[in-house]
């Protein structure tokens, strides 16, 4: 006799997380319509065929796009504070026929229309990478963990990059702190990490781990195994959301990454990569196709969301992203609110949302394959839970949160995004002593 099927309310029925688009979608785009799946799905293809600039643009985007929605993009890309850079993939899984509230869209390519004045607040390094770097590229905040920065470029460039001080080419809106991958820069990072024994956890981010050669990763990986007090580290890199054939067609780079976690695995040390999904509508056959190939390498992957408005800051849409990514061994890991950097103040959601969103997110599935949702603490103070705050104000939008164990007796502001206040605390922002009144009498209610 068979056990019933029990599904709970809120559960459809035909678990829409298991279903992966495996259409040749790209062939919608008059440019690709000839464009055969083994030429797509070769990496060197995608990066040749990547759209860099606003002619590019208009050469793929005219014969499906409005008029109107090519001169607000032309007007966004003049105002954006990070160059542009999309793969063929990504650009074909935008839905051309609503591309203005189409989730891709807004994370890659920017609209004028759809800008806001920044946040008083809001810096180009507000996490204070700078600041906390004791040799160029490399970030020591937490007492073991640092954040090597290899190199400053990337297979997409997103918009809402916290890291736009230094990745990508320069725009009108900005100049860059050179990180260039360079072999005389690393020695001084591998130095200063044998030189620190205290430090046993590496993320090897930039820019994007999946712009280093084969042969550097082997490289920076073989430097880091020869380092005894070393026992964690992880590439991160937004390409398998973006570009997820480079695992299956670069066989080099991805051989090169399993030779390094295999010798990793033999001292007892762990190797795995980060990742960066943050909608389901990324995650295709080709994802999956990706994933079950370095699960099969025995390589773990995690995933780091950003929570941003308008692509996934709703339960429904936070939920088969948990359940979908959980589905093809990608574990849901953190899910950032949004930095407070320049330029993205309409990708910016308050905190209170988040809040709502996790507590809807938590039970869905497995406690470690729920993201962890946090604010990564301006000025440097780390990652802490949402929930975590010493001070809330919803109605001026500050929050306040502590890092005793980052740096004790800091306090770290946050703070909501301006269109999300009511009017007229909107206007004291834009008032500097009225902003600086809100701030102080903040921080007076979280010390009491």
């Amino acid at each position: 006799m068979g056990y019933p099927l029990i599904i709970l309310e809120g559960y459809p029925m035909e678990f829409s997380w298991r279903k992966f688009n495996d259409s040749d979608f790209w062939q919608a785009i008059p440019e690709w319509k000839e464009v055969d799946r083994e030429t797509f799905s070769n990496h060197k293809w995608q990066d040749k065929n990547s759209i860099t600039s606003f002619k590019k643009f208009i050469k793929i985007a005219s014969d499906i796009a409005d008029p109107s929605f090519i001169e607000d993009a032309q007007k966004g890309f003049e105002l954006a504070p990070m160059a542009v850079r999309v793969s063929p993939y990504l650009f074909s899984l935008i839905d051309w026929n609503n591309p203005v509230e189409d989730p891709i869209r807004r994370q890659f390519l920017p609209l004028a229309s759809q800008l806001q004045p920044d946040h008083p607040m809001l810096t180009f390094d507000s996490l204070h990478e700078q600041e906390d770097s004791p040799v160029k590229g490399l970030t020591h905040r937490y007492e073991d963990k640092v954040l090597f920065l290899a190199l400053d470029t990337c297979p997409v460039y997103c918009r809402f990059c916290t890291r736009s001080y230094a990745v990508g080419a320069a725009t009108s809106q900005t100049e860059k702190v050179s990180i260039k991958a360079s072999k005389d820069r690393w020695q001084h990072v591998f130095n200063y990490l044998r030189e620190s024994p205290q430090v046993e956890d590496v993320v090897i981010s930039g820019g994007d781990a999946f712009r280093l050669k084969a042969s550097q990763i082997l490289e920076i990986g073989e430097e880091l195994l020869k380092i005894d007090h070393i026992r964690r580290f992880r590439f991160a890199t937004k390409g398998l959301a973006i570009m997820p054939m480079k695992i299956t067609s670069d066989l080099d780079w991805t051989n090169n990454l399993a030779i390094i976690t295999e010798k990793a695995r033999k001292q007892r040390k762990e190797v795995c990569i980060h990742t960066h999904f943050n909608h389901p509508k990324e995650i295709t056959s080709f994802s999956e196709e990706a994933m079950g190939v370095l699960f099969e390498r025995g390589i773990k992957i995690r995933n780091q969301s950003v929570f941003q408005r308008g692509v996934n800051d709703d339960a429904e849409t936070m939920i088969e992203l948990t359940k979908k990514m959980s589905y093809i061994n990608v574990q849901p890991y953190y899910a950032y609110i949004h930095d407070l950097v320049k330029g993205t103040e309409d990708l910016r959601t308050t905190v209170q949302k988040g809040i709502e969103v996790e507590k809807a997110v938590r039970g869905v599935t497995a406690g470690f394959n729920t993201a962890t949702f946090v604010v990564d603490a301006p000025e440097g103070g780390g990652k802490r839970d949402i929930h975590s705050f010493e001070h809330y104000d919803k109605e001026t939008g500050i929050s306040i949160y502590t890092a005793p164990s980052v740096k004790p007796g800091r306090r770290f502001l946050y703070y909501d995004p301006i269109h999300s206040l009511n009017p007229s605390i909107q206007r004291l922002w834009r008032n500097p002593r009225a902003a600086n009144q809100m701030i102080k009498d903040a921080l007076h209610s979280a010390r009491k």
